[in-house]
């Protein structure tokens, strides 16, 4: 049985920074007993990944970036984190939405010396849902020094989507080239643009919308950098089946929810709604 979203895990300027910028720190939103149970997840996911489970970065890296998906419904620490912690509240609140749906967890691990960058991006463009009322939470389980965070372009959730382009070799897989506008070259001139990041601790989260540009560097030195994420949606969320291979993958479900159908299926359980 759910609840309704409790608002007040997040104040009025968190609602108003994530509504401005597309990305909002919440401080010590995971006590530390649920950022060791996140870890315990996170080891028993390594120890035994899923179908899913892919090595991100390249054969020559002195590291290793390595992703999971879709474990919630194995792992008993990411269902507990999901279901029962602040985080769908704070995602509630942050939407402005009365419901809140899991639409997957993701696992990102980058181990020491991991030189493999993320690239800028936004992330709905991979995935098979539209509408505008989501928010993905991004929770380290061991602390994250600025140059190995997570980066935002503060405002760009409201450019609509930018051209996606594969993560390894930069090709322009799913639209033509010049059917649609290019993210920018923040890296050029990184001062020209309002780019965000924080510093983080274990207990601490970042939570930012689906069309955010974003993107982390390496992690160098002798740190880990274990990551969880939960993505969740809103009340306008709708199914937006893709003809390219989505990340995560959700293979035949348009033939159990049809285009514009809300998300209400047993793989996206409703976590908080008004009764």
């Amino acid at each position: 049985m759910t609840r309704p979203v409790d608002t007040g895990v997040v104040d009025a300027a968190d609602v108003e920074a994530f509504a401005r910028d597309g990305a909002v720190v919440l401080r010590g939103l995971f006590t530390p007993d649920e950022v060791a149970t996140v870890e315990r997840g996170i080891e028993r996911n390594l120890a035994d990944p899923s179908p899913l489970f892919l090595v991100a970065s390249r054969g020559d890296d002195p590291g290793r970036f390595v992703e999971d998906f879709c474990n919630w419904q194995r792992i008993d620490e990411f269902r507990d984190i999901a279901f029962e912690s602040r985080a769908a509240d704070a995602a509630g609140a942050l939407m402005r939405s009365s419901t809140v749906r899991l639409f997957h967890d993701h696992v990102l691990v980058k181990e020491p010396g991991t030189q493999q960058e993320t690239p800028w991006h936004q992330d709905q463009p991979y995935y098979n849902v539209d509408g505008l009322q989501n928010v993905s939470m991004w929770m380290p389980v061991d602390p994250v020094a600025a140059e190995s965070t997570l980066e935002f372009l503060a405002g760009s959730h409201e450019q609509g989507w930018l051209l996606p382009r594969s993560f390894m070799d930069s090709q322009a897989k799913w639209f033509p080239e010049g059917s649609l506008s290019e993210l920018p070259d923040i890296e050029s001139d990184r001062s020209a643009h309002p780019i965000l990041g924080w510093a983080l601790e274990p207990g601490d989260v970042v939570m930012f919308h689906m069309l955010a540009v974003h993107h982390s560097y390496g992690v160098p030195g002798a740190s880990r950098r274990r990551a969880f994420s939960l993505r969740f949606l809103g009340d306008d969320m709708t199914h937006a089946p893709r003809h390219w291979r989505t990340s995560p993958p959700f293979p035949g479900l348009e033939d159990e929810l049809p285009a514009g159908a809300p998300m209400d299926h047993p793989l996206f359980p409703l976590l908080r709604s008004p009764s």
